[in-house]
């Protein structure tokens, strides 16, 4: 199902989510939400706070950015949950590249990353892994680990892009924003 996202002022997304416990009868449902949502949002990631679900817990899949991008063929069919991650090591050097967020509609800012990550983490069916990932595929999930850890994409620019971002985040906040799915916004 496909289910609203959160945007920025939700408190959801600035709490450092809980793991899921390994009997959570409502995993199944959940990962396919996110990915349903995911998909519908035309995004390639998405952790479950975005969806007002405070848990440990982000889908990722990159296989549209694939299309545009032949220096880095591993995007491609690189669709995976990651439950209760954590981040083990960050390494190399770091490097800038503009990145969005569905919660933060129609914001796009230069990051800088490490390239390399360390992740362990457990797949939909409760086994570990830990691996190593580079690239974007490592970007990708460093943006979905900040959310289960309360921090967004606009944290990491520096303190003047952060003031001149100040008012499209507050009309965020207040719904004034045009996207193509729903989204969920503070009630003051």
């Amino acid at each position: 199902m496909v289910l609203p996202v959160y945007v920025y002022g939700m408190s959801v997304l600035r709490k450092i989510a809980p793991e899921i416990p390994e009997d959570f009868k409502e995993l199944e449902q959940l990962v396919e939400d996110l990915f349903d949502t995911m998909h519908a949002s035309d995004g390639v990631g998405l952790a479950a706070p975005q969806v007002g679900k405070s848990f440990r817990i982000f889908v990722v899949d990159t296989t549209p950015m694939a299309e545009n991008n032949d220096n880095e063929p591993e995007l491609k069919d690189f669709r995976k949950v990651f439950i209760n991650p954590y981040i083990l090591e960050e390494s190399g050097d770091t490097w800038a590249f503009e990145e969005g967020c569905l919660s933060l509609p129609n914001i796009r800012e230069e990051v800088s990353r490490p390239e390399s990550v360390k992740i362990e983490y457990y797949d939909e069916n409760w086994v570990l892994h830990e691996e190593e990932y580079d690239g974007i595929r490592a970007r990708v999930i460093q943006h979905e680990y900040d959310h289960l850890d309360g921090k967004l994409f606009t944290d990491k620019v520096s303190p003047i892009k952060r003031k001149l971002l100040a008012p499209r985040l507050k009309s965020i906040s207040r719904g004034k924003v045009d996207c193509d799915y729903k989204i969920i916004y503070p009630k003051k």
